[in-house]
C-alpha cells in the first residue's frame, strides 16, 4: 500500500511568512492555525515504516517533529525511519532542510547531477558527512528503486521526468556548477508501489503544461501540482514582487494557460495543489478563488494531509 504524506504545502516562506504582511498572511496570523502552511515537501512509503521525501524544506525540523509517521522508534536512541530525500529542483525552499539532517543517520540523496553539482559546490553541505548520506545521481527517463538504509529494496519505482522550469534563482547570471545547457533543473516524479501498480505523480514545480506532461499524467489516481500563483502577475499586482510567476518557472493555477484550464480535460482521480504562496487567495476558505479550484475538482492541502492508494 502507497501512503503519502504532506509534510507542507506552500511555497518559500511559508504562511505566515515571517516578514509578510499581505492578506493570507494576516489571516493566517490572525485566523488560527488551520490557516498555516510549510513550505512544500512529501513524504512517501510502501510498507508504513521506511519513508522517502520529496524535498527537503527550511521547515524539515518541525515538519518530522509534527509528524508521527517519520519520528524515531520507540526504545531506539538514534532512530529515523527516513531512508532517503528525492530532490526535483535546486531551490532553497527544496534543499535547505538537508542542513537539518546532519547528525549522522544514514539515508542516500537524489537528485540529478546537475543540482548535486550545486550541492557539491556549497561547502556548507559538506555537514552531511559522506560516510553516512550518499549521494545518489539520478537521470531523466531512467525509473530507479530507492533503497532502504541497509540497503534492501524498498518495493517502489521513481521515474524522474524533464517539466519545464529553470535553475535556481540564487544563480540568475551565474556560471551554473552543473552547466547551463540541457533539462534537469526542474524533475516531475512518478512514484509507483511495484506491488500494486498504484502511483501518484509530484510536480512542484512547472513554467508551462504541455501536451508531453498532460500525456505524462492522464490516468493518474493522485497529482500534486504547482499552484504557486494564482494569476501570472499576482505579485507584481499585491506590490510584493516584480516577477512573474512564469518567470520564477511556475504556471498560474487560473487563465486560460493555466494548471485549471489545460489540465481540466484529463482524468485524474484527486488532484491537489502544492507550494502555494502566501499572495495566493485560494489559500482563504471561501475566497471566490478557492471555491473555484474546488468546483474544478482541485484540493488544497492541509500540512499532515494522508493519503493512502
Amino acid at each position: 500500500m502507497l501512503r503519502v504524506v504532506v509534510l507542507g504545502a506552500a511555497a518559500g516562506g511559508g504562511v505566515p511568512q515571517w516578514n509578510c504582511g499581505c492578506e493570507g498572511c494576516r489571516a493566517a496570523r490572525n485566523g488560527g492555525p488551520e490557516l498555516h502552511r510549510t513550505q512544500a515537501s512529501v513524504a512517501f512509503s510502501g510498507d508504513g515504516q521506511n519513508w522517502f521525501l520529496i524535498n527537503a524544506s527550511p521547515d524539515l525540523r518541525q515538519q518530522l517533529n509534527a509528524t508521527p509517521q517519520l519520528h524515531p522508534r520507540e526504545g531506539v536512541l538514534r532512530h529515523t525511519p527516513v531512508a532517503g530525500v528525492i530532490l526535483t529542483n535546486s531551490e532553497v525552499d527544496a534543499v535547505a532542510g538537508l542542513l537539518s539532517m546532519r547528525e549522522s543517520s544514514p539515508f542516500t540523496i537524489y537528485a540529478h547531477e546537475k543540482v548535486l553539482a550545486i550541492l557539491a559546490s556549497n561547502s556548507i553541505f559538506n555537514v552531511l558527512n559522506e560516510k553516512h548520506v550518499r549521494r545518489q545521481p539520478i537521470a531523466i527517463g531512467e525509473p530507479f528503486e530507492p533503497r532502504l538504509t541497509d540497503g534492501a529494496r524498498s518495493g517502489l519505482e521513481v521515474l524522474p521526468f524533464a517539466v519545464a522550469g529553470k535553475s535556481a534563482w540564487y544563480l540568475e547570471g551565474k556560471a551554473h556548477p552543473g552547466g547551463n545547457s540541457g533539462d534537469g533543473d526542474t524533475l516531475g516524479l512518478k512514484i509507483t508501489d511495484k506491488s500494486t501498480g498504484r502511483y501518484f505523480y509530484f510536480i512542484a514545480a512547472c513554467a508551462e503544461v504541455t501536451d508531453a506532461l498532460k500525456a505524462e499524467i492522464d490516468g493518474a489516481a493522485l497529482v500534486f501540482f504547482d499552484g504557486t500563483v494564482w494569476q501570472d502577475d499576482e505579485m507584481i499586482k499585491a506590490g510584493l514582487g516584480h516577477k512573474t510567476g512564469k518567470s520564477m518557472g511556475h504556471v498560474a493555477m487560473s487563465g486560460a494557460d493555466g494548471a485549471i484550464a489545460r489540465l481540466a480535460d484529463l482524468t485524474l482521480d484527486r488532484k491537489l495543489f502544492l507550494h502555494i504562496n502566501n499572495s495566493n487567495p485560494a489559500l482563504l476558505p471561501g475566497s471566490p478563488e478557492r471555491k473555484a479550484a474546488e468546483q474544478a475538482g482541485w484540493q488544497i492541502p492541509a500540512d499532515g494531509t494522508e493519503i493512502v492508494l
